[in-house]
């Protein structure tokens, strides 16, 4: 059966974006772009992956993307309207209308999607934001892949906006970089 895994970068204090949605304070550089372009080349959008010469990448872990519409509509501004071509694309919206044709709209329902997902042929899926999504899909989370950054920013947008519920995962796997990025795996006991 797949997994859903969310893979994301977080800050220390948790948050995956700036209260204006904003990502770019996140580093791409060094070790972690390289274990990222080696482990993970598919969960680089259509816009990076040709000038990283990952244009006929295959994917190693994922072939689905989840995201929700502020995920989404993140690219829009720069006409990237199909982020993630190299996969099979789904934005959870109750209120976004219109997708190209390569990106299915789901309106409702993402739990009853997911468990669809899973019971498919294929590798696994990615969820990549955001929190409220997360939050909504927690039940259905398999694996967290953390991408922490050594950084506070204080507010934005949490890695899970969801109500409280004391929830126990184990870590498969750490690495450190030298930026002080730690790259954790997380399995759901």
């Amino acid at each position: 059966m797949r997994k859903l895994t969310y893979y994301v970068a977080v800050t220390l204090d948790g948050y995956i974006a700036g209260p204006d949605g904003s990502f770019d304070f996140f580093p791409f550089e060094g070790e972690v772009r390289e274990t990222i372009m080696a482990e993970y080349p598919e969960t680089l959008p259509v816009v990076a992956r040709g000038p990283l010469g990952l244009t006929d990448t295959p994917n190693k872990r994922f072939d689905t993307i989840l995201m929700g519409r502020s995920t989404y509509e993140a690219g829009l501004p720069i006409g990237m309207t199909s982020p993630y071509p190299q996969l099979k694309q789904y934005v959870i919206s109750s209120t976004l209308t219109e997708t190209p044709s390569d990106v299915t709209l789901v309106a409702d329902d993402p739990v009853g999607l997911v468990r669809e997902l899973k019971q498919e042929d294929g590798l696994d899926i990615w969820l990549c934001g955001g929190g409220k999504l997360a939050g909504a899909l927690f039940d259905e989370i398999d694996e967290l892949v953390l991408k922490r950054n050594p950084f506070v920013i204080g507010s934005g947008i949490p890695l899970f906006d969801s109500p409280f519920a004391v929830t126990g995962f184990t870590v498969s796997e750490n690495r450190s970089f030298d930026s002080g990025v730690n790259m954790t795996t997380f399995k759901r006991k």
